[in-house]
């Protein structure tokens, strides 16, 4: 057996792998894989279809019922092109604060729940923790699915799951959907001097995210529901954040390629925004191929599921116990939770960082903040001790 690391020190490691999630994490859950079995933990590795990338679950404790799992993802944003004063893969600690990609969303959070596994590997537990690790949750919650469904055909079924994005410590029991719509606009090419022979696609995907424009202004001007009211904002929102298209100048664009990160609000449904999206691109569509047939306005659909706040949920009861938080919070930002409790788990986001600092030039966590983390982890683990 090799030394114990603390949390702190596992978090150096963690930012040491630049988990860009364009890029393979294999590095790294290898690292967590070959620490847990150093310590005796065994883990399962959840291989994505082309082996680049992977999840990994681990238990500890006995294989019995009213557990709690301890839910985090591998991957971080990029820092291409942010003004960072540090290197962002090297935890760098300044002013009480921790700097480096990840420190806050949230490789912090992965390296108390490493740090709590390992511990309670020593510890007589009445009831099992298990400790959940996904990937590519930062393009669309890819592999959370596979990390629930592992969870359910590995181990018995835990009766919390707590998923440690930053909320500041506070109990988060429901967020937005939040879902990926990928564009593909197919024009038809002429010279731009002819541009009413020819179909250009940047200018009709143009078209279209100004009438998303015009959505985000209507949902905004409407009266927020007691529902929505618990959502900052208080309405469904529609973004599109890249679009890229064009081969010239003075060419009609034959291909344009966006994407929407659309997030409803708990009483409006993904499927009515959908079809309403739909019956937008049919009208555009279909002055297109009036012009020429084989011009098209394709959507792929990525679905993030929102979390539901629970009716006496266990997770979020747990989760008050051990905080001491009984305040009603929701946010805006999608979590792996969703397609937790799509498989049945009771589920609550809450953990150490604010989501200010997330995806931003200089990313950090708050010592404090990582401080009152463990000490959560650390109250859960003295409750798994009774049955």
């Amino acid at each position: 057996m090799t030394d114990i690391l603390n949390a702190r020190q596992l978090l150096d490691h963690l930012v040491s792998f630049p988990t860009v999630s364009c890029d393979t994490n294999l590095p790294l859950i290898d690292f967590v894989r070959d620490y847990f079995a150093q310590h005796d933990i065994d883990s399962v590795v959840i291989p994505n279809e082309d082996g680049t990338k992977a999840g990994l679950v681990a238990q500890v404790g006995p294989n019995v019922t009213g557990g709690v799992a301890l839910s985090g993802h591998s991957d971080v944003v990029p820092v291409e092109g942010q003004d960072w004063i540090t290197d962002p893969w090297n935890v760098v600690e300044k002013d009480d604060r921790l700097y480096g990609r990840g420190t806050c969303d949230m490789k912090g959070f992965v390296a108390l729940a490493m740090a709590a596994i390992v511990k309670a590997k020593s510890m007589d537990l009445q009831r099992p923790l298990q400790f959940a690790l996904s990937r590519d949750e930062e393009v669309g919650l890819l592999g959370a699915p596979d990390v629930a469904k592992c969870l359910l055909d590995n181990f018995a079924k835990v009766e919390a799951v707590v998923v440690g994005e930053p909320t500041k410590m506070q109990v988060v029991t429901g967020h937005k959907s939040c879902d990926d719509l990928q564009f593909h606009v197919r024009g038809q090419e002429v010279h731009s001097s002819r541009l009413h022979e020819g179909v250009s696609a940047v200018m009709c995907a143009a078209r279209f995210v100004e009438w998303v424009r015009q959505q985000n202004i209507e949902s905004q001007a409407k009266m927020p529901s007691a529902t929505a009211a618990l959502y900052d904002p208080p309405f469904t929102t529609l973004h599109v954040g890249k679009i890229n298209g064009g081969t010239a100048h003075n060419i009609t664009a034959k291909d344009c390629y966006f994407s929407i990160d659309l997030r409803c609000v708990g009483d409006e449904r993904t499927e009515d925004w959908l079809a309403k999206i739909q019956a937008q691109i049919d009208i555009i569509e279909a002055e297109m191929q009036a012009v020429h047939p084989d011009t098209f306005f394709n959507i792929h659909i990525m679905r993030g599921p929102a979390v539901v706040p629970e009716v006496e949920g266990k997770a979020e009861a747990l989760a008050r116990r051990l905080t001491g938080d009984n305040g009603s919070h929701t946010v805006a930002y999608g979590t792996d939770g969703g397609h937790f409790q799509k498989e049945g788990f009771s589920v609550v986001i809450c953990g150490p960082g604010s989501i200010a600092q997330a995806h931003q030039a200089n990313e950090f966590i708050e010592l404090t903040e990582f401080h009152a983390g463990a000490q959560m982890l650390e109250r859960l683990l003295e409750s798994l001790q009774t049955a």
